[in-house]
């Protein structure tokens, strides 16, 4: 309780978001699934967690978590929201006649892909990272940018609306391979660096008590392994998932067309 109070944003948000997807669902006579149901419950308990506790060790100068905060806001609250939202909730506004076009181009595979790359690495130069750390309202807004960037990246991976499908399954292990490239760029020079990159974690004591070369290395290390491991995790179902498909669409012979194989006896085939 102490922590909300400090960040009540964050509740009003949540409680804003439950609203909306309790009111549409009443308005339109629909009903989601448990499942999804389900994922939007774990998106909600994500953001609260995330921009609460997260946060609170994040503001503690522990850059290990602020990366993890980060890794969250993409990787995970984007693709739950997605899974928990159904289609039909969506189609009205996404579909309706002055937004269509601007979703439509969007959520493009290369649209979505460049702009997601374009937020979370220009987020980490030094300049704009170090404003993010000392302006709260500026954090909030990268942080707010970096889920709904989110939402576009994995939008081609978990489309919820038809008429704005999602890949086929090969597409879209191309698409998150190649995502790798973005989030090493951020990642790699910050494990790499011989230097601190941010001078705000080197002004006031660490909430681990780490040395801010470490924790800047431990930082570095969490988001290019990290990513890398979901990203494989990832992988590993889609290619599961296609691997399902190509057995379904493997047709079954009918009894009459399998060719019959008769075995002569050896009288027979001394007549023949």
């Amino acid at each position: 309780m102490e922590i909300f109070g400090e960040h009540p944003s964050v509740p009003i948000g949540v409680a804003a978001l439950i609203a909306l997807y309790l009111g549409a669902s009443r308005v339109i006579g629909r009903k989601p699934t448990r499942r999804q149901a389900m994922w939007f419950a774990l998106a909600m308990a994500a953001i609260l967690y995330t921009h609460t506790e997260l946060d609170e060790l994040s503001d503690a100068r522990i850059f290990a978590i602020h990366m993890l905060q980060h890794l969250v806001q993409t990787f995970v609250i984007p693709p739950l929201l997605l899974l928990g939202t159904p289609g039909w909730m969506l189609r009205p506004i996404v579909l309706s006649r002055p937004l269509k076009p601007i979703f439509r181009l969007l959520t493009q595979p290369a649209v979505a892909f460049l702009l997601f790359s374009a937020v979370f690495v220009t987020a980490h130069f030094p300049a704009i990272f170090e404003r993010m750390c000392r302006d709260e309202n500026f954090h909030i807004f990268l942080h707010l940018l970096f889920m709904a960037s989110g939402v576009l990246l994995w939008w081609p991976i978990l489309s919820p609306v038809p008429e704005m499908p999602r890949l086929s399954y090969p597409a879209q292990i191309l698409y998150l391979f190649l995502l790798m490239i973005p989030m090493t760029a951020v990642a790699a020079p910050i494990t790499l660096a011989t230097g601190i990159i941010y001078p705000w974690y080197t002004e006031g004591a660490h909430g681990w008590g780490l040395l801010p070369m470490d924790d800047q290395v431990l930082g570095g290390l969490l988001m290019w392994i990290g990513q890398g491991s979901y990203l494989m995790i990832v992988f590993t179902f889609i290619f599961y998932q296609w691997s399902r498909l190509d057995d379904r669409d493997i047709p079954l012979m009918p009894a009459s067309a399998r060719p019959e194989f008769r075995v002569l006896n050896p009288q027979s085939r001394a007549n023949g």
